[in-house]
C-alpha cells in the first residue's frame, strides 16, 4: 500500500468535507437548521484532517529522499 496515495485520498476527502461545510455555512441565513458552531467544528476537523495527510506526504517524501541518498552512496 502506497502511503502517498492513501494520504492524497485523505486530502481529497478533507477538501470535500470542508467544501460541504462551507456550502452549508453559506446557506445559514436561508436554512435555520444550520448550526454555526457545528459547522465551525466541522471545518476545523477538516483542516486538521488535511494537515495530517499532508504531513504523511511530507514524511514519505523525506523517506524516499533518504533512500535515494543511501543508494547514491553505494
Amino acid at each position: 500500500m502506497d502511503p502517498i496515495t492513501v494520504a492524497r485520498y485523505g486530502m481529497f476527502a478533507a477538501e470535500q468535507r470542508f467544501a460541504a461545510s462551507a456550502a452549508r455555512t453559506a446557506r445559514m441565513g436561508e436554512d435555520p437548521s444550520v448550526d454555526p458552531a457545528q459547522e465551525m467544528v466541522e471545518q476545523i476537523q477538516a483542516k486538521q484532517q488535511f494537515t495530517a495527510n499532508l504531513n504523511v506526504v511530507k514524511f514519505a517524501d523525506d523517506m524516499w529522499r533518504s533512500l535515494l541518498e543511501i543508494q547514491k552512496r553505494r
